[in-house]
């Protein structure tokens, strides 16, 4: 494309010396990005996947094992972060690092018996050899302080390294965890030292489940909040929370959020024809497995990738999460 000798405005068919300098400037840009182009080296794909090996599963609490990952040159990672575990049989799971950041000879992770795939956790023996992708970080931990972490059951997991993080930065800091019973909760022995900086709910043997504002009432003022258990908690502790002097809320759940006020769509099967009809209150995905069971998933919320499905229009669906006829590629 060439650009024509810009003229004024008024008429008088006379250049115009400002666009003709910037028609200059553009033109020299435009060749040195093509001179550039051509010995810009190819991109070359990243091998995400680490190969790597079990070195202990360890009970910490009822149905709950912690398995202790080794490799070569682990990627360093922060409080927060996740990775995914393809298991020896392919299927793929995320789970909280729960170890410290500090040590890169190793990653720790925690997994409660909930399914299928945490099943197969807890029956990796030593010497066992899994990939993992990752780190990545989708709960983040950030700031110097004051901060209040609240953790139900297994949600323990991404905010066991943010707690020792906090107090080996020297900030003002308080734990709340609760659980079905003392014996459901892992890691309460690694917490024991924090003395009263710790509170377990129940604080008895068995205990009825604590509401958000019960939760909240060590928190100090103009906390961050850090947040992550099941959906009934954090609900609790979201409504709650408004009624505070929170700085910054952040939360983590290891369950898909609830489905409200959804609307029904349809997708198609391409290369079937088949047509499957999806109810306001259920996902894509739920309705896909039903009639191909294979299908990969992980996370259930949107973020990691391993459900997108190809549509026939070159784009993809995160069959999870997106709501909305479309026409799959399968």
């Amino acid at each position: 494309m060439t650009l024509g000798r810009p003229t004024r405005l008024d008429g008088s068919g006379r250049t115009d010396l400002l666009m003709s300098t910037l028609v200059g400037v553009v033109g020299v840009y435009r060749r040195l990005a093509q001179f550039s182009g051509k010995r810009r080296p190819p991109v070359r794909a990243v091998d995400r996947d680490l190969p790597l090996v079990v070195e202990s599963v360890r009970a910490e609490a009822d149905d709950v094992v912690s398995v202790r990952l080794t490799g070569p040159d682990l990627p360093g990672w922060r409080p927060g972060a996740h990775v995914d575990l393809v298991l020896p049989s392919g299927l793929t799971r995320q789970y909280s690092l729960c170890g410290d950041p500090g040590d890169r000879s190793h990653y720790r992770i925690a997994v409660r018996r909930v399914g299928v795939a945490s099943a197969e956790v807890h029956a990796l023996a030593p010497g066992t050899r899994v990939t993992v992708r990752g780190p990545r970080t989708a709960f983040p931990f950030v700031g110097g302080g004051p901060f209040l972490f609240v953790a139900g059951g297994i949600g323990i997991t991404p905010i066991l390294p943010m707690v020792h993080r906090a107090a080996a930065m020297g900030a003002d800091w308080r734990l709340v965890y609760t659980g079905r019973s003392r014996a459901s909760m892992p890691f309460l022995d690694e917490l024991a030292g924090y003395g009263g900086r710790v509170r377990i709910r129940p604080d008895s043997e068995y205990g009825m489940p604590a509401s958000g504002a019960e939760l909240l009432e060590d928190l100090p003022e103009g906390a961050s909040v850090y947040c992550c258990g099941p959906a009934p908690m954090i609900t609790g502790v979201r409504v709650d929370l408004a009624l505070t002097t929170a700085k910054a809320v952040h939360f983590e759940r290891f369950a898909p959020p609830p489905i409200v006020a959804g609307e029904p769509f349809r997708l198609v099967l391409r290369r079937s024809g088949r047509v499957l009809e999806v109810p306001g209150d259920r996902s894509a995905l739920d309705v896909l497995r039903e009639v191909r069971p294979e299908t990969p998933y992980s996370c259930r919320q949107g973020f990691c990738g391993t459900c997108a499905v190809p549509t026939a229009d070159g784009g993809s669906v995160r069959i999870c999460v997106d709501r909305g006829s479309a026409v799959l590629d399968l």
